[in-house]
C-alpha cells in the first residue's frame, strides 16, 4: 500500500481552552466554543504533549519464559503546556486554584492603583476543570475535549532574565463513570469508518 502525505499531521495552529467542569463541549471541531471556554493564551511551540499510560499486570506461569497473560488494571492520561501569558486566571489553572483578592489600593494623583494577592488552594482544595486542545493543520481541525482534569503536578517556575518565565500546566485526566474520560473531534477524512 502506498504512502498517504495528506495523513501527516503538521500542527500548524494550536490553541487550548479550559472551562469549569460541566460546561457543554462544542459539538464539532470548527464550530466557535461557547464564551465558557477560555482560551490560555500563547505558549511555547513545542511544549504541548498529549499522554495516555495504561497499567498491566502480568500472569507469569512455570511452564513458559514468558507471560502467560496479560491484563490491564488501569488507565491514565495527561497533557502538558508551557504556559507564556501571566494572569489571575492562568495562575490558578498551574496552581491547581486559588483565589486572588483585590489588596491596599493607592489612592492619589494621577490614578488609583490597584494591587491584587494570589493565595493558593489549601491541601485538598484543588478546583477541576475542563479542557479542550485544538489542533489546525490546513483544512483539517481536531479537538481533543477532556470533560474533567486536574492540575496534578507541582509547579516548577524559572525566573531567569534570559528568557519568558513559563507557567508549567500539566493536567491529569479524572474519569467518569458517566462518559468518556477524554474523546477527540475531527473533520479529518482519514478517520471515517470503513463501509
Amino acid at each position: 500500500m502506498a504512502g498517504d502525505n495528506t495523513r501527516i499531521l503538521v500542527p500548524q495552529m494550536a490553541r487550548v481552552y479550559l472551562a469549569p467542569v460541566g460546561t457543554a463541549a462544542p459539538a464539532d471541531p470548527v464550530v466557535t466554543p461557547d464564551e465558557d471556554w477560555r482560551d490560555v493564551g500563547l505558549f511555547t511551540p513545542d511544549s504541548l504533549q498529549w499522554a495516555t499510560d495504561p497499567s498491566f499486570e502480568e500472569v507469569r506461569s512455570h511452564q513458559d519464559n514468558y507471560p502467560t497473560r496479560r491484563f490491564q488494571t488501569q488507565d491514565s492520561a495527561s497533557v502538558q503546556v508551557d504556559l507564556q501569558e501571566w494572569s489571575g486566571d492562568n495562575f490558578k489553572a498551574v496552581f491547581g486554584g486559588g483565589t486572588i483578592t483585590s489588596v491596599a489600593a493607592v489612592v492619589g494623583p494621577p490614578a488609583t492603583i490597584l494591587h491584587y494577592k494570589f493565595s493558593p488552594p489549601t491541601v485538598g482544595g484543588r478546583q477541576t476543570v475542563a479542557a479542550m486542545i485544538e489542533i489546525i493543520d490546513g483544512t483539517k481541525h481536531y479537538r481533543m475535549i477532556i470533560p474533567k482534569a486536574e492540575q496534578n503536578a507541582g509547579a516548577e517556575v524559572s525566573l531567569d532574565r534570559t528568557q519568558e518565565s513559563r507557567l508549567p500546566l500539566r493536567l491529569t485526566i479524572i474519569g467518569s463513570s458517566v462518559g468518556d474520560p477524554f474523546y477527540l473531534l475531527t473533520d479529518d477524512p482519514a478517520f471515517a469508518p470503513a463501509p
